[in-house]
Order: C-alpha cells, then sequence, then structure tokens
C-alpha cells in the first residue's frame, strides 16, 4: 500500500496560509480602526487679535470724559523698557568688557563697551550687574540697566 506524504503537507500548508491571511487582516483592520481619522478633528480656526480701545476703557474704569478738543494720550515706553541687560562680563583692571543686551525684545546681542547699542546710545560702563548707557563716551549716563535677580 502506497501513501501519498504530500497531501498531509498541502493540507497543514494551507492551514497556516489560511491563519496568517486572517492574523493580518486583524491586524490592518485593528490598526485602521485605532488610528484617529482625519475628517473627525474640528479645523484650527485663527482668531482675529481684538483691538482694545483704551477711552471706553478708562470710562469703564470711572474716568472722566476728556476735553473736547485734546487728543488723548499715547503711553509712550520709557527708554529703559526698551533694553534688557542679560549679561555682562567686565573687565574689572582695564575697565573694558561687554555686556549682553536684548533691544526691543529681539534676541541678545553682545556690545562692547563705546559700541553704539543704537543710534545716539553707547555702552559707556560696566559693573558687576549692570551697564551704563549714554549719548557719548564723555557725556552722563543717560540709562542704567541692571541684570534681573535670579529666582
Amino acid at each position: 500500500m502506497v501513501t501519498n506524504s504530500y497531501s498531509k503537507w498541502g493540507v497543514r500548508l494551507g492551514t497556516l496560509a489560511l491563519w496568517a491571511a486572517a492574523g493580518a487582516s486583524v491586524v490592518f483592520w485593528g490598526l485602521r480602526l485605532s488610528a484617529p481619522s482625519a475628517a473627525t478633528t474640528a479645523p484650527v480656526v485663527a482668531t482675529a487679535p481684538v483691538a482694545l480701545d483704551a477711552q471706553a476703557m478708562a470710562r469703564l474704569l470711572g474716568a472722566g470724559p476728556s476735553a473736547p478738543g485734546v487728543a488723548p494720550s499715547t503711553p509712550v515706553a520709557s527708554l529703559a523698557s526698551r533694553f534688557s541687560l542679560i549679561g555682562v562680563l567686565s573687565g574689572r583692571s582695564s575697565g573694558g568688557g561687554a555686556a549682553l543686551i536684548a533691544v526691543d525684545g529681539k534676541p541678545a546681542k553682545p556690545f562692547r563697551v563705546g559700541a553704539a547699542v543704537e543710534e545716539g546710545l553707547v555702552l559707556q560702563a560696566l559693573g558687576p550687574r549692570q551697564a551704563q548707557l549714554g549719548s557719548g563716551m564723555g557725556g552722563p549716563a543717560t540709562v542704567t540697566l541692571d541684570m534681573p535677580l535670579k529666582n
């Protein structure tokens, strides 16, 4: 009697292929259903900045009406508030050194003593935690910047 050994392997390989296809199908649909859908997320809407009416806010807080014909004053930033002293490297014996100063909220830049920080302002002198700005090297200091205290 002759037995066909190929039929056992054929059934086993067919079963393996069927289970592999079933497993791949489960993995595919599991990943597909668990991923967030792009259609269900709400689109991001940029909000327009709110314009603030200074006179209306002043009236709300109890300020009296302004005189007719007088233009309301707009707040002017002080000169010192435009600058922020980030770091100081002072030369104690030479009187030189450099300071890291941020102007108008921009990234800080290094300035040597005698260099122009902006038009009309020169870094005049440095201390351990401060810098003095003025109109020229010989004139009085117009602005004194102090480093913020560490928290």
